[in-house]
């Protein structure tokens, strides 16, 4: 019996584990997709910028204008390649947390399989004694008629 309550107290605990870690998923999942939406709004304005840009030029630009928005799109450029670094490291992160929830899973599902053993190896020895007690049952009632 204690080995199915150690076991049992095993399994509570690798499903905290796991719902933990399926908790730290979500999280890093969502902080991923919301770096991806800021990448694309930043590369949308930057496009959105530079048509502007390619506008202004066709109706002339100051050369003062001119530097202005060059300045800005060259901003813009350092803004996307640091968001993409971002976006790049929230896919490890996220690709981490996978794994970690991975191996509680299964270690949760490890501990349920030994659960399961435990518990056929206990009833076939309860079928055993259940057989043994049936068979001198029915020795005695023979012994007895006889």
């Amino acid at each position: 019996m204690a080995t199915s309550s150690a076991l049992d107290t095993l399994i509570e605990l690798a499903s905290k584990e796991s719902d933990e870690a399926a908790k730290r998923l979500g999280h890093c999942m969502k902080a991923a997709e919301d770096s991806e939406q800021k990448l694309a709004l930043l590369m949308q304005y930057r496009d959105d910028y530079a048509t502007r840009f390619q506008q202004n030029l066709a109706n002339g630009l100051t050369a003062m204008g001119y530097r202005n928005f060059q300045l800005f799109l060259d901003k813009l450029e350092n803004a996307i390649s640091s968001q993409q670094l971002v976006v790049r490291d929230a896919h490890i992160h996220v690709e981490q947390e996978r794994s970690a929830w991975q191996a509680s899973e299964r270690k949760r599902m490890s501990y349920g399989t030994l659960a399961n053993r435990a518990l056929k190896a206990k009833q076939l020895a309860e079928n055993k004694r259940d057989q043994k007690q049936t068979d001198e049952h029915a020795a005695r009632q023979f012994l007895y008629k006889r």
